[in-house]
């Protein structure tokens, strides 16, 4: 039997630490809870939301008029081979609620291959598809079969197939408006080796390299590899630490925008670039995309580490430009003020639009 809470603060639960209640307010810790308060919140046709790790939104001071279902699932196990599963692979379950570093620390422990590169990020598994999560060479869609997923339209459990989740840069079906909630994820890794000795994927990432001094394309120990990235993942502030505020974020705010390969040429000569196979925003006709740092783009446009608007308690952070902090004390309202001046700063100066990649909830139609 699930118990509904009223009035219950948001902030505790989000990785920035801040925001206000949620009107209705219900914990569920396995599968079948799950789909018990999603039937019956989804039954009464009031707005809901699910929330995992709490890693990539933005709730508003007011809060969340409705009820927050909180995902608490817990549980990793490796299953039998399923179909197009080659040899030297091993499929793994992971619960919607599992963090997902305890997935990438269990995945390195037992000599599997494959999310090595994604230690060290907040926020649930569950969530982990949604944005499709990615960083120093790796992303979750290359290694998911697929998930569980509980549709609210038709109140039935379902198996999606990475393919149909359709994935892109940092997003997916379920984040342009497939309702439900994952209810687990399924990986396919890599058997490299018995224990965390066992080498990794090839090094793609230059700054990883950097860090493991190797070249690119070299193999590394998993342990190594996932030491490296939470010590490069730790300098910029971006693991959460209660003795580092700069930690206390919603990790990168911006995506890297994508642009046609045409207007990337009017931008200066220095402004870093990657040709990319993703669609060109906004759509023209290109020979090919390109993807620029938004970092850079934030940087050149006069705001440093550190910048904050007068009276603020928001910041960019002291380690990395990306990130948007709360330096305590700072209000939803604060953030979001920051991040459209951001905005309109890198536009100003570039004509290029900056998207946020939290989730923001309780706000009007402006914000989210």
């Amino acid at each position: 039997m699930i118990e509904l809470q009223n009035a219950v603060p948001l902030a505790p639960l989000t990785t920035l630490r801040l925001g206000g209640p949620a009107m209705r307010f219900v914990t569920v810790t396995d599968a079948r809870q799950l789909a018990e308060a999603c039937l019956s919140v989804w039954a009464d046709d009031a707005p809901w939301m699910a929330l995992g790790g709490g890693s990539n939104v933005v709730v508003s001071d007011d809060g969340f008029e409705g009820t927050v279902i909180h995902i608490d699932s817990r549980g990793i196990d490796q299953l039998e081979p399923g179909p197009g599963d080659a040899p030297g692979t091993v499929r793994v379950r992971a619960q919607a609620g599992e963090p997902w570093d305890a997935l990438v620390e269990y995945a390195v422990a037992n000599g599997l291959s494959g999310i090595e590169a994604l230690s060290g990020i907040p926020g649930s598994c569950g969530a982990s598809p949604v944005q499709n999560i990615g960083a120093y060479g790796q992303e979750i869609a290359s290694v998911l079969v697929g998930v569980e997923f509980l549709d609210s339209e038709t109140g039935e459990l379902q198996w999606l197939t990475a393919a149909e989740l359709d994935f892109g840069y940092r997003t997916s079906a379920l984040k342009r408006g497939r309702d439900g909630v994952v209810v687990s994820i399924d990986l396919r890794l890599v058997r490299a080796g018995t224990d965390q000795r066992a080498l990794g994927q090839p090094i793609e990432y230059s700054q990883l390299a950097d860090a493991l001094r190797v070249e690119l394309g070299d193999r590394v120990a998993l342990a190594a590899v996932r030491e490296a990235v939470l010590r490069v993942r730790g300098s910029k502030g971006m693991v959460l630490n209660d003795a580092d505020p700069d930690s206390v974020s919603a990790g990168s705010f911006f995506t890297n925008p994508i642009v046609g390969e045409s207007f990337a040429r009017t931008l200066p000569s220095d402004a870093p670039r990657w040709v990319t196979e993703e669609p060109a925003t906004p759509d023209a006709p290109e020979t090919y995309s390109v993807k620029l740092s938004a970092a850079w783009l934030i940087e050149h446009a006069g705001l440093g580490r550190g910048f904050s608007l007068p009276g603020s308690h928001a910041a960019i952070s002291g380690k990395h430009t990306l990130a948007l902090v709360n330096r305590g004390g700072a209000t939803a309202s604060q953030v979001a003020e920051l991040a459209r001046f951001i905005q309109w700063r890198v536009m100003s100066e570039f004509g290029v639009n900056l998207a946020p990649e939290p989730v923001f909830v309780g706000f009007g139609s402006d914000e989210d």
